[in-house]
C-alpha cells in the first residue's frame, strides 16, 4: 500500500507523519527537537557571535583575505536539517514511503532540499513554505490536507 510520508518542520522542531494511499488518517512517525532550540529563541534574529571573519591585517601577509563568518544559529540549522534528510533519505531508500511533502518554513526548506538524495527528490510530491508545528489533531490534519492540494 503506497504511504506518503509529510514533514512538517521549522527551525527547532520537525514531526514526520504518514498517511496511506486509502486513508487521510495522519499516523506520527517521529519526533525531531533540534538539540539547541532554546539557544535559538534566546539569540536575537542576524546576530553573528563572534568576529566578522578570520583575517590577516598587520601581519606578514601582504593582502587582507577574509573567510565568511557563519554563525552558531546557522551552524545549527544546517546540523538539524542534515538530521532531518537523513531521516528522509534512509526511509527512501528503504522503501518506507512512496511520496514525499515537506511543509517547512522557508529557511529550513533551503537548507533541507540540498541535503536529499536524488531518489528522494524523484518521491517529491510538493513543498509547501508554512510553518505547521503549533498545530496539532483535526486542525493539523486539515491544514496538512490544504497544502497537499493542487494548486488552483
Amino acid at each position: 500500500m503506497p504511504k506518503t510520508w509529510i514533514l512538517v518542520s521549522n527551525n527547532r522542531q520537525a514531526r514526520f507523519l504518514q498517511r496511506s494511499a486509502e486513508s487521510s488518517v495522519l499516523d506520527e512517525l517521529a519526533d525531531f527537537i533540534s538539540p539547541h532550540s532554546s539557544m535559538a529563541s534566546e539569540t536575537p534574529a542576524g546576530d553573528i557571535s563572534g568576529d566578522a571573519g578570520k583575517g590577516h591585517g598587520r601581519t606578514a601577509h601582504s593582502g587582507t583575505q577574509f573567510e565568511p563568518k557563519t554563525s552558531e544559529l546557522e551552524k545549527e540549522r544546517h546540523s538539524f536539517a542534515r538530521q532531518l534528510a537523513d531521516y528522509v533519505n534512509k526511509g527512501v531508500s528503504d522503501q518506507h514511503c512512496h511520496r514525499l511533502v515537506l511543509i517547512a518554513s522557508s529557511q529550513m526548506l533551503g537548507e533541507l532540499r540540498p541535503l536529499l538524495t536524488q531518489a528522494a527528490h524523484k518521491m517529491l510530491y510538493r513543498t509547501v513554505a508554512a510553518d505547521l508545528t503549533k498545530y496539532q489533531g483535526e486542525e493539523l490534519r486539515q491544514r496538512v490536507k490544504e497544502a497537499m492540494a493542487p494548486p488552483g
